[in-house]
């Protein structure tokens, strides 16, 4: 949506083509019921438009989908819903990208355009690890993109595989539902407080990246969550040798920002557990040879990119769909493709990228317009 606003906004002709039957279907469609922005509002908020101001400083996710509603509603941006994408190739001889899509009754249409975008994103696809024995577990076994509320598993013990973001939230709505959450905990990790003396920790964070060196700043953030959130290893939480930040730049991979799992951990009402070995009939048996009974299982398990599925192309993307070059020189490849949403960086990430992205197409669009050139009118056409 921010690069269609951009182009919106040079009059550049473009057209959005969305699988789901709405914008925003991960916020819409997979995310839980309790979930708020785990950052201040103005650090997620799109380029052009703020969030309004009478929003709380997290905004809930139904503040979000209004906002997002909003926003697609102030640039008229209205995407062709209920397409997904099967292909797309760069055709050599008409210098024009050939995408085909498939509609909902079946039937596909094929599209050419001079500028392809790819923002399918790090979250297209649900990621479900290979567990031996996993198809004779009697219990249910859900993905926390289908994870609702915990009202259902009042009383159930309930196993959540992953202890990021997702899984701290799940395992802490499943205890405020009276269920018994055991959180598996496979590797080290990072958990830091929300805020810093009440400062955001993510904005503290930021300042600091400005002025002192990553390694130095992550020493501050550690020591500074030691002695607000205590000692974590004693409670099965061991934090990995590299800092938080420099964990982040290096590999993508985010911190735990605490909104109330921690304490429910220390109390017991949360169980920390260790990796699984395999699935039984009526539980699991962890990698300690322990053996936990448990009635349903939630896979916290993070989500992966699609694009290897369905783009044909295998010089700017790798095989695991991210851009070669990381942020913030990912953002564009040659033959007019471009890439928003892989900067495992955020909104932010996602919004620098899309800022270049519409502006560069806006350039070329409008110095083709001043030559006149013959390309002009092709941006996209339906075939």
């Amino acid at each position: 949506m921010i690069v269609g606003a951009g182009l919106k906004r040079e009059g550049v002709p473009f057209l959005i083509l969305e699988r789901a039957n709405c914008i925003a279907s991960l916020w819409q469609r997979k995310t839980y019921d309790r979930l708020n922005l785990h950052l201040p509002k103005h650090f997620c908020q799109l380029p052009y438009i703020p969030f309004p101001a009478d929003f709380p400083e997290y905004p809930t996710k139904r503040h979000f989908i209004d906002y997002l509603d909003a926003y697609a509603q102030h640039f008229a941006i209205s995407p062709m819903f209920d397409e997904t994408v099967e292909s797309a190739k760069y055709d050599q001889a008409c210098g024009l990208w050939r995408v085909r899509s498939a509609n909902v009754d079946g039937s596909t249409t094929d599209y050419l355009c001079r500028w392809l975008v790819v923002a399918t994103g790090e979250n297209a696809e649900k990621v479900v690890p290979e567990f031996e024995g996993l198809d004779g577990f009697a219990g249910e076994v859900v993905h926390a993109c289908d994870y609702k509320s915990g009202k259902g598993f009042s009383g159930k013990k309930v196993l959540v595989v992953g202890c990021g973001n997702s899984g701290m939230e799940v395992s802490l709505d499943l205890s405020n539902h009276r269920a018994l959450p055991s959180m598996v905990v496979r590797s080290s990790i990072h958990v830091l407080p929300k805020d810093v003396f009440g400062v955001s920790t993510f904005e503290l964070a930021g300042l600091m990246t400005k002025w002192l060196p990553l390694w130095v700043a992550d020493k501050i953030l550690v020591a500074a969550a030691r002695l607000i959130l205590g000692n974590t290893e004693r409670y099965g939480l061991k934090r990995p040798a590299m800092g938080p930040l420099q964990l982040k730049h290096t590999e993508g991979k985010t911190p735990v920002l605490d909104i109330g799992a921690l304490a429910r951990i220390r109390s017991g009402d949360i169980k920390v557990v260790c990796g699984i070995n395999k699935f039984l009939e009526e539980g699991v048996e962890l990698v300690n040879g322990q053996i936990l009974c448990v009635d349903s299982v939630i896979m916290a398990t993070g989500y992966s990119s699609n694009v290897p599925t369905w783009l044909k192309e295998s010089e700017f993307f790798t095989k695991d769909g991210f851009p070669r070059s990381p942020f913030p020189n990912g953002w564009k490849g040659k033959d007019g493709l471009y890439a928003v949403g892989f900067t495992r960086r955020g909104l932010s990430g996602a919004s620098a990228d899309a800022v270049r992205v519409a502006q560069d197409i806006a350039e070329i669009w409008n110095q083709e317009i001043k030559h006149k050139s013959h390309a002009v009118g092709v941006a996209c056409n339906r075939r």
